[in-house]
């Protein structure tokens, strides 16, 4: 269990994804590489290429204020403002948007691959549903989706078109098929299916394009991320308020006609990892070996158990499994479940010394 207390603490807490958003690193070498004293593993992401790009967070992602992937709409998140000094989970939604000169379109989403949406929660129009569904990839052949310069060197390649933003979001050009580099600190958005049409009416070579992001909590208020800013996310809630509440159902891990995904994700014993804030403000991780001899794990009810007999005020489970992974001082000090070793993660949540 790590512990971080924001009348004691100088140093910092931020989320990071590595050296771009569509590969996949290890949580102490994301550690390694930021100089932090210490780090878990957090929120889920894509694992299978047939699901999107491995590493891309499968759900909110803001780092240092900058929303780099969408939420599912609904689902838990932790959010860390000023740093880590102001910490709280948050159930997240958003919109977003491409406009032109005369127009606009809805965005479907953020660095991600096109109509491929991981744990769902997404539009009206995607199969099999717009709700939460966890560990499924929702589908939409039409979508528009903008690429930020963090995503990677390439954007995804197949049927469609982009439209290529230099830094100033001045349209550079528009190429089909979609896919290729992007210029230096440049930007994009890409078009499939029916959705190839108006990004073409919108986007004009030499004319600005913009992309506006709104995020808004569960009271439907706006969340304007500044710098300094982190966002996981996670699933189900396992405390609310100082109360036991625990969500699977709204979080998409209770599937009709599939009861063995309840049972093997919330009933069953894994390794865990979970993140909460207790009633004096302090941030608190917790990792939980199992699926071995020595450590069976938790399941999600006795997480939340844990998660309260701990104090904590609010939280919400993390990626676990195969994921969970604590460094401390450069060292893993738990114990990974996967015969490989540690996993390398999307993204992972850095306990940063005092600089000044």
């Amino acid at each position: 269990m790590l512990t971080i207390d924001p009348d004691r603490f100088r140093g910092g807490l931020k989320a990071s994804y590595g050296p771009d958003l569509e590969n996949r690193e290890k949580t102490s070498e994301l550690a390694a590489a930021a100089g932090a004293t210490a780090a878990v593993n957090a929120g889920f992401f894509v694992l299978d290429p047939r699901a999107g790009a491995p590493g891309d967070p499968a759900g909110v992602g803001v780092y240092d204020g900058r929303l780099l992937s969408e939420p599912v709409n609904g689902r838990p998140g932790l959010v860390m403002r000023d740093s880590g000094r102001h910490s709280r989970v948050v159930r997240l939604t958003w919109k977003g948007r491409v406009v032109g000169r005369d127009a606009s379109q809805p965005l479907d989403g953020i660095d991600r691959v096109p109509g491929l949406i991981r744990n769902c929660g997404g539009t009206a129009d995607d199969i099999p549903t717009s709700l939460p569904l966890h560990d499924v990839t929702c589908t939409d052949r039409d979508e528009l989706i903008a690429f930020t310069p963090e995503y990677g060197r390439q954007t995804p390649q197949g049927d469609g078109l982009e439209a290529v933003l230099d830094t100033r979001g001045q349209v550079l050009e528009l190429r089909s098929p979609r896919g290729g580099p992007l210029p230096a600190g440049g930007s994009s958005v890409q078009a499939t299916g029916t959705r190839v049409t108006e990004l073409a009416a919108l986007a004009q070579v030499g004319r600005p394009l913009r992309v506006e992001r709104t995020l808004r909590d569960g009271s439907g208020r706006k969340v304007s991320p500044s710098r300094g800013t982190s966002m996981l996310n996670g699933g189900p809630e396992l405390v609310r308020d100082g109360r036991l509440h625990v969500t699977p159902a709204t979080d998409g891990m209770v599937q009709p006609g599939n009861a063995s995904f309840y049972y093997g994700w919330v009933h069953k014993r894994n390794p865990r990892t979970l993140a909460g804030v207790d009633a004096a403000g302090r941030t608190v991780l917790v990792t939980a070996d199992g699926r071995s001899t020595d450590a069976l794990g938790l399941s999600i009810p006795e997480s939340a158990a844990v998660a309260r007999a701990l104090g904590l005020r609010d939280a919400v489970n993390l990626d676990g499994g195969g994921s969970t992974t604590m460094v401390v001082d450069g060292e893993v000090i738990n114990d990974p479940s996967d015969a490989a070793g540690e996993r390398p993660v999307g993204d992972a949540l850095l306990i940063l010394p005092d600089r000044g």
